[in-house]
């Protein structure tokens, strides 16, 4: 129900955002239309995107009374290392987009808050550019490209510069429709003259970001020539290179090179999912990619109760895709997730703020998530399980 009168804050004060939709307001406010539908926007006909968010509306809670409960413990643990808080920042792309060194940015928000962060292989900043963040707990997210020798090297450096988990990627290897961005620009990566316009009427943006010119994704700039390290030319040249034709054999060789956590991110069935064990991965991220590839695609949360209640304990199960609330964080670790990843949400803060923004996104979950177990009758984490839920 909407009432009159009431509207989300989209001001400038990062500190007065009560919600993520109060951030994403706020973000919304401060970027050019074009830039926020990169952020946004799904897939086709928006399907997934949409179901990602409602499907949270069908799970109640059922709390428990007079349990004790304090200040509840949110820590949890994931592969073997001690986690202040039970989600991690998600692995996204282009986050210059957003702010002027968005991926440090948002890095030194999460190393802060001691919330683990996963750098994309198309971030605009180098590995070795966000490795020496003090306190960072890094994980890096993998394309499987098709030169072997740019893997090779990118695992390579992602050993050298500490992080201490893999995450592959495997629901890309087709990019996906996403037809309301495509609509965005004349050709290519030009946007359409309307928008052009609507960048005059974002100053704030505008020198921060477009004043400094579109950067390029720093992790693949040592395979192109000093004259096409362009962000264009290196957007082709990572579209261009990535696998179609991608298999299991490619995470089997991965495990062979690469000896801390791996992580295979796009799993939607428990066969995947045990395909995945088998392999020799150590987690699974269950997504949809945010509805931003196949649409059609069901909510990762209604798979993962099948996928937690077969494979629980034998491999670390994260989900992610359409988080907003601490509220859903709660309902995907009483439905078997070790741990949530949010994308969009830490972004929102990102986008309207910078570092305090993403900040402040954090903030706002911890908080959401610590209030919810406290009303549930919950002390810890560990504490959650199905008879907190009724979905």
């Amino acid at each position: 129900m909407v009432v009159a009168g009431r509207r989300y804050y989209s001001g400038r004060d990062v500190d007065r955002a009560v919600t993520i939709a109060d951030l994403q307001a706020m973000a919304r406010r401060r970027l050019p239309a074009f830039v926020m539908e990169y952020l946004e926007g799904g897939a086709e006909d928006e399907w997934t995107l949409r179901r990602n968010r409602e499907v949270f509306s069908e799970i109640e809670f059922r709390p428990s009374t007079l349990t004790g409960v304090g200040i509840p413990d949110l820590s949890t643990t994931i592969f073997g290392r001690k986690m202040r808080l039970p989600f991690i920042v998600a692995p996204t792309g282009f986050n210059g987009l957003f702010q002027y060194q968005g991926d440090r940015l948002l890095a030194e928000a999460a190393a802060k808050a001691g919330v683990t962060f996963t750098q994309s292989t198309v971030s605009n900043m180098r590995i070795e550019e966000l490795s020496g963040i003090p306190n960072l707990s890094h994980w890096m997210q993998l394309y499987v490209f098709r030169s072997q020798a740019f893997m090779d090297e990118l695992v390579g450096r992602a050993e050298k510069a500490g992080c201490q988990a893999l995450m592959v990627t495997t629901d890309a290897a087709t990019f996906g429709n996403r037809e309301w961005d495509r609509r965005n620009y004349r050709s290519g990566m030009d946007p359409a003259f309307r928008h052009k316009l609507d960048i005059l009427c974002h100053p704030r943006w505008a020198l921060s970001v477009m004043a400094r010119g579109i950067p390029p994704f720093g992790n693949l700039l040592d395979f192109l020539p000093a004259d096409q390290q362009t962000f264009a030319r290196t957007a082709i040249w990572s579209r261009e290179q990535v696998e179609p034709d991608l298999h299991w054999t490619h995470i089997r060789r991965l495990r062979k090179i690469w000896k801390k956590p791996l992580i295979v991110k796009g799993v939607m069935t428990l066969r995947d999912a045990e395909l995945a064990a088998d392999a020799g991965a150590d987690g699974i991220v269950i997504s949809n990619h945010g509805g931003r590839q196949l649409d059609g695609a069901p909510s990762p949360i209604t798979i993962l109760p099948k996928i937690a209640g077969k494979l629980k304990g034998r491999i670390t199960i994260l989900a992610d895709s359409g988080f907003r609330r601490g509220t859903d964080i709660v309902k995907a670790l009483a439905l078997g997730a070790d741990a949530v990843m949010t994308g969009r949400a830490t972004l929102y803060g990102l986008a309207a703020g910078g570092e305090a923004g993403a900040t402040r996104a954090i903030t706002v979950l911890e908080e959401e998530i610590r209030r919810t177990m406290a009303l549930l009758g919950c002390r810890s984490v560990a504490d959650l399980d199905r008879d907190h839920i009724k979905f």
